[in-house]
C-alpha cells in the first residue's frame, strides 16, 4: 500500500494570496510588464482593487514597481509593473524510458541550473528514489523552490486527487500514483502531467505561442504527439489522453504500423519504423545514420526518408483543419525529418490543408529534451500561481 505523507514544512511557500491577486500575476507571466491601468482594464477590475492587489505582490516580493513607459501617443508615461523572476525557484523533471532530465527555473521559467543522467533502473521505488535524489541536489544549490513538476510519455488520470500514471509504455509503468508518491519522496508541492500537455502549456505561457488564443503542438519522434490550445485554454480529452495523431491516414496501400494499421502515419514516422525500413542483414541504421544516408542521395533513404516528411506534412495539415490554430509549433526528437524532406513535407501538407499552405504559421523549433524539462518546471509554476499546489 503506498503511504500517504504531507508536504514538508520547510518547503518554501509564499503567503496564500486571493484569486485575484493570482490573475493578475498570470497576466504580467504570460503578456509581460504594463502599468496598472492596463492590468485593470485587462481584467475587468476598478483601479482601487487593482491597487490594493498589487500592494501586496510587491510587500511579498513578488512583483516590482520598475522603469515608466509611455504607453499611448496621449497622455503620461505610467509606472511599469514587472514580476521578480527570483521570487520563486521551481524543478522540473522530464523522464523517459532510459533518462532523466532535471532544470531549476525561476518564476518567469528561465533555466538557472540542469542535470542529467541515466536512470538506474525503471523500477517504481528507484525512479522515485533517484528523482528525489537529484532534486535535492538542485534544492542545495538554489533557494525558494516551491515545487516540482514532472512529465513523461503516458496516460494520466486525474479524478478528485493526484495524478495516477495509468499507462506509461516506455516506463513500462501501470497504475502508479505518482503525483503522490513525488510528495512523499521529495516533500514538495508535486504535479505530473503527459510530456506533450506539459510541453503545449509551457509554450502556451513562456514560449512560442505566449498570449496566443489558439496553438498547435505537433511532436515527433519515439511517438506522434499533438497538444491543443483553443481559446487561450489547455485542451483536456474525456479520458485524459494527450491528442493520438499517429493513425492518421496517409496512405491506404501503405506500410503496417505497430498496431495492426496500414498506411498511418505511425507507419511511416515513428522513428523505430523509419529505421526498420532500412534495416537489412548488415545491420540497423541509427537515425542519424539514416539521415546522413539520404543527404548523401542514398536511394532506399531518400525513400523512407521522403515518405516520413509527406507523412509530417499530412498530420500537420489534418491538425490545422480541425484546428485552424494561429501557430504550429513543430518539434521533436524526429525534427531532421522536416529539413532533410522539406520538399515532401510541403507536399504533404498541399495535399492535406484545405486552405492555403502559405496562410498557415508553422514555428520549427528545435528539438532538447532541456526544453522539456523546463515545461515541467511551468507546470510547476502553473500550479503554484493558480493555487492548485
Amino acid at each position: 500500500m503506498w503511504a500517504v505523507t504531507e508536504v514538508r514544512e520547510e518547503a518554501y511557500a509564499w503567503p496564500r494570496r486571493p484569486a485575484a491577486s493570482r490573475d493578475v500575476l498570470l497576466e504580467l507571466l504570460v503578456h509581460g510588464a504594463m502599468p496598472r491601468s492596463e492590468l485593470a482594464e485587462r481584467l475587468g477590475l476598478s483601479r482601487p482593487t487593482m491597487t490594493r492587489l498589487t500592494r501586496g505582490l510587491v510587500e511579498a516580493g513578488v512583483l516590482v514597481e520598475a522603469e515608466t513607459e509611455l504607453r499611448t501617443a496621449l497622455g503620461r508615461p505610467s509606472e511599469l509593473l514587472r514580476v521578480v523572476p527570483a521570487a520563486g525557484h521551481f524543478v522540473g523533471v522530464k523522464l523517459t524510458g532510459d533518462h532523466l532530465y532535471g532544470v531549476v527555473t525561476d518564476l518567469t521559467a528561465s533555466v538557472v541550473g540542469t542535470l542529467d543522467e541515466p536512470l538506474t533502473s525503471t523500477d517504481v521505488t528507484s525512479v522515485l528514489a533517484q528523482v528525489a535524489d537529484a532534486v535535492e541536489r538542485l534544492r542545495r544549490r538554489h533557494r525558494r523552490v516551491m515545487a516540482l513538476g514532472l512529465t513523461l510519455a503516458g496516460t494520466l488520470r486525474r479524478d478528485a486527487g493526484p495524478a495516477v500514471v495509468v499507462e506509461s509504455m516506455f516506463l513500462r509503468w501501470a497504475d502508479v500514483p505518482l503525483e503522490q508518491l513525488l510528495v512523499d519522496a521529495t516533500g514538495l508541492p508535486s504535479v505530473v502531467e503527459n510530456d506533450v500537455q506539459a510541453l503545449t502549456a509551457a509554450e502556451h505561457w513562456f514560449g512560442a505561442g505566449a498570449g496566443l488564443d489558439s496553438l498547435a503542438v505537433v511532436t515527433v519522434g519515439a511517438g506522434i504527439g499533438c497538444g491543443l490550445v483553443v481559446h487561450g485554454r489547455l485542451v483536456r480529452g474525456a479520458h485524459g489522453l494527450p491528442g493520438q495523431l499517429g493513425h492518421v491516414l496517409v496512405d491506404p496501400s501503405g506500410p503496417v504500423c505497430d498496431q495492426g494499421h496500414r498506411g498511418c502515419a505511425a507507419a511511416y514516422l515513428m522513428t523505430a519504423a523509419l529505421l526498420d525500413h532500412l534495416t537489412t542483414p548488415e545491420g540497423r541504421p541509427t537515425f542519424d545514420e539514416a539521415l546522413a544516408r539520404a543527404r548523401a542521395g542514398d536511394p532506399a533513404a531518400v525513400e523512407v526518408v521522403d515518405r516520413a516528411g509527406y507523412a509530417l506534412g499530412v498530420v500537420v495539415g489534418t491538425v490545422a483543419n480541425v484546428v485552424d490554430p494561429q501557430k504550429v509549433l513543430l518539434t521533436g526528437e524526429g525534427l531532421p525529418l522536416h529539413e532533410v524532406a522539406a520538399a515532401r513535407f510541403r507536399d504533404g501538407l498541399a495535399a492535406t490543408y484545405a486552405s492555403d499552405p502559405d496562410r498557415l504559421v508553422i514555428d520549427v523549433q528545435p528539438f532538447d529534451f532541456g526544453e522539456w524539462a523546463r515545461s515541467a518546471a511551468a507546470l510547476a509554476i502553473r500550479s503554484v500561481v493558480q493555487g492548485t499546489a
